[in-house]
């Protein structure tokens, strides 16, 4: 206990689409839970609340905030409310994405448009704006949440959510090495086939996967992985505690993988 003790941590994305636990919302409590002050972002004021409220049973320090992060707008008044609520921002989580089902050809040009904006552009914004405000401060963490749909196919095609998410591993690797001299570490995590309720809701990638049976869904999924099961929110929240922490203060520009295994695999 204690591994973020005094620092303030933005979660950006750290409600959840449904009931269960999400990546960010895991996220958030877990930081919270290790003694950071948590600033939880989200497009849906109630599971920023929500969040923001788990905390607080704890005995946790948190405050709410309702963004769209694509816009830069958006990104400018949570970052100013971040600094009037707490005053620093040691860590900053991007936890943002949405999947589209869907190639090239099929793909209409305003979801590539809006996919693009939710899942790449709110992460320039926010680094754009926390960088400068981790710079004066003399460092700070931050965790991008890539997937580890940017380096394979995984058997279902959407080449936004793709696409993006290889350009977010490399707008870190960019990024990591610019401002490494400042103390501003930048890195990745990929997480494989999670069990969230963002993928319990897509139904376009129920649909792909099983005609639209959940169920079948989760155990087509499990039966991918080498460890024979999905991962969780846990698991990604604990490696971004990890990359969050001092313990990890000499590693920067990483792609963290977790995901059972399922990327050493040929088929």
């Amino acid at each position: 206990m204690g591994r973020l003790q005094g620092k303030t941590a933005l979660v950006v994305g750290a409600g959840s689409i449904g009931p269960g636990w999400g990546n960010g919302k895991a996220t958030a409590t877990l930081f919270a839970r290790e003694g950071a002050r948590v600033f939880c972002v989200d497009r849906n004021s109630d599971a920023a609340a929500e969040t923001a409220g788990i905390i607080a049973s704890e005995g946790g320090e948190a405050a709410a905030f309702t963004a769209d992060v694509s816009r830069a707008a958006d990104i400018e008044a949570m970052v100013a409310a971040c600094l009037a609520a707490y005053g620093r921002i040691d860590v900053l989580d991007n936890n943002v994405g949405i999947a589209e089902v869907g190639g090239v050809v099929d793909c209409p040009e305003a979801d590539w448009d809006r996919v693009f904006a939710i899942n790449l552009k709110s992460c320039y914004l926010a680094m754009k704006h926390v960088i400068p405000v981790m710079e004066r401060q003399g460092g700070g963490s931050i965790i991008n949440i890539s997937s580890i749909a940017s380096i394979r196919h995984l058997g279902v095609t959407y080449v936004t959510y793709a696409a993006t998410k290889a350009a977010m591993n490399q707008m870190t690797r960019t990024t990591a090495v610019e401002f490494a001299p400042k103390n501003v570490r930048v890195n990745a995590i990929l997480p494989g086939l999670m069990k969230t309720p963002m993928v319990e809701h897509s139904a376009g990638l129920a649909a792909s996967y099983a005609q639209g049976d959940v169920e079948a869904m989760w155990r087509r999924r499990d039966a991918q992985v080498p460890m024979g099961h999905m991962g969780d929110a846990w698991d990604v929240a604990y490696a971004a505690l990890f990359l969050a922490s001092d313990e990890s203060k000499y590693i920067t520009g990483i792609e963290l993988v977790v995901d059972g295994g399922i990327t050493l695999k040929v088929s």
